[in-house]
């Protein structure tokens, strides 16, 4: 990609970007440090995105800033214990968190329980109020058809998801343009005023240019901001951060 192109799309994704710790080592000393990166030159970023442990040290940390907090549930596994997952979506919300990032039950959608995969996601919904934001993740790679992607996203947004995601980042296959582009056109068909998040496997500004892209098309030019757009990573931050590099 020439310079001046990745200059443009990381001015553009940056903002738009969930900053994201969800390794299995993770500490509070890397939480400070992702939320200073979030505020870092060329920020800050829309949100980061932390365990449930560390929602209270992040949002104090960012408190005063415009960069939101999110944290996951049901996640990774997108298990069915509807209590379980509302339980750990109030404690969240009761710590400081801003956005819930909820996985749906996918594997109760391919045995053909859509109810299942329902009561989980209205359950939660009913708990994210006042401004908050819920987060499905359909694990897209795991549904697999583009027929199933659709499905899974109809469910989420008459449900009331805010957005729908493409994937946690820990299965074999993450997001893909095809995944992306058939949540675009739920999301389109709905009318909702949802958004999309593209998450997992992203990791140069050639990637966040693709999506970018593919949002536009399907959307239409003037669509994509923070509120209807965002580019969950843990490592693209860096690669945008060096296209910026020493622009005026």
């Amino acid at each position: 990609m020439p310079p001046d192109e990745a200059r443009a799309a990381a001015r553009r994704a940056l903002p738009l970007l969930d900053l994201t710790d969800l390794s299995e080592t993770g500490t509070e000393p890397a939480i400070a440090a992702l939320c200073s990166k979030a505020l870092a030159a060329g920020g800050p970023v829309a949100a980061v995105c932390v365990w449930p442990r560390f929602v209270r040290a992040a949002a104090g940390l960012l408190a005063g800033t415009p960069v939101r907090i999110a944290t996951v549930v049901n996640f990774p596994q997108g298990g069915e214990d509807v209590a379980g997952t509302v339980a750990a979506t109030e404690a969240a919300l009761a710590d400081g968190a801003d956005e819930i990032d909820l996985v749906l039950p996918y594997r109760a959608l391919l045995r053909g329980d859509e109810a299942a995969a329902r009561a989980m996601v209205a359950g939660v919904r009913r708990r994210v109020t006042g401004g908050r934001s819920l987060k499905l993740i359909l694990e897209t790679g795991e549904l697999g058809e583009a027929a199933l992607i659709d499905r899974a996203s109809r469910l989420g947004l008459d449900a009331g998801a805010d957005f729908l995601k493409t994937s946690t980042g820990k299965t074999p296959v993450s997001a893909t343009p095809d995944a992306a582009r058939a949540m675009l056109a739920a999301i389109r068909a709905a009318g909702s005023g949802a958004g999309l998040k593209v998450s997992g496997g992203l990791r140069r500004v050639e990637d966040a240019a693709t999506y970018l892209a593919l949002a536009d098309r399907v959307m239409g030019p003037g669509w994509v901001s923070a509120r209807t757009f965002r580019l969950g990573a843990s490592s693209l931050h860096d690669a945008l951060s060096s296209a910026l590099a020493g622009e005026g």
